[in-house]
């Protein structure tokens, strides 16, 4: 059983109570895999088999709407389950899973999972916990679709994605995950040449700077009056 095994585990939120013993019992059920840049690790309405888990790397989830235009649901980040879902019931994979940055990935087939939770039933609450963090980003970007413009709704992700996944530098709060613009315009449900305006006008502002794909956040006080 290699050590890096457990020690990935023991960063995981659903696993963080458990004991030296039940890990490694739990680590003799993982899977590992490795996927490069570009890859589908599963597609939409695919036959759910297997709850994951990122140890390193970034994913995408996204569904795609009646005319097959791209929503983001959220990224990946390392310590994180995906497609937790398909453990209630005998379910397929509600968005498709893309890698976007080469990833380690580690599985642990439905009925492993089953076990693991009917012997260890403080993991199911913990799955509730996640799930419903899901859904209260899910309900954020439903409101802000029907409720906000786009202007305004592009302020809000990206300040989301700072407080989510920024990292400090000198110049500001730089966001820690490669966006392209598509991606930008696909998570606050518009078009890139909708987003490539509203960024240059936040750049012209100077609450941002772009640099290919990075993103800082100069004056946080500035996007927040947009919302």
């Amino acid at each position: 059983m290699a050590k890096d095994t457990l020690e990935s585990l023991r960063k995981i939120h659903l696993f963080n109570f458990l004991g030296d013993e039940q890990l490694k019992y739990v680590a003799q059920l993982v899977i590992d895999r490795f996927y490069k840049a570009g890859r589908i690790i599963f597609f939409e309405n695919e036959p759910g088999e297997a709850v994951f888990f990122l140890k390193s790397g970034r994913i995408k989830v996204s569904k795609a709407d009646d005319d097959g235009r791209e929503q983001i649901l959220h990224f990946v980040h390392p310590g994180e389950m995906f497609a937790e879902v398909v453990l209630f019931g005998d379910s397929s994979y509600p968005a498709t899973a893309e890698v976007i940055e080469d990833a380690e990935v580690q599985l642990i087939r439905n009925q492993d999972m089953d076990r693991l939770i009917l012997e260890h039933p403080d993991m199911a609450l913990g799955f509730l916990r996640i799930m419903a963090q899901r859904l209260r980003f899910a309900q954020r970007q439903v409101n802000e679709l029907a409720l906000m413009s786009t202007t305004r709704r592009m302020a809000s992700m990206l300040l989301y994605l700072a407080a989510d996944q920024g990292k400090k530098t000198e110049k500001g709060i730089k966001i820690d995950i490669s966006l392209t613009k598509q991606d930008l315009a696909s998570l606050i449900g518009t078009s890139r040449e909708t987003a490539n305006r509203i960024l240059s006008d936040f750049k012209k502002q100077k609450a941002i700077e772009v640099d290919r794909q990075e993103i800082i956040l100069v004056d946080k006080e500035k996007l927040k009056s947009w919302i």
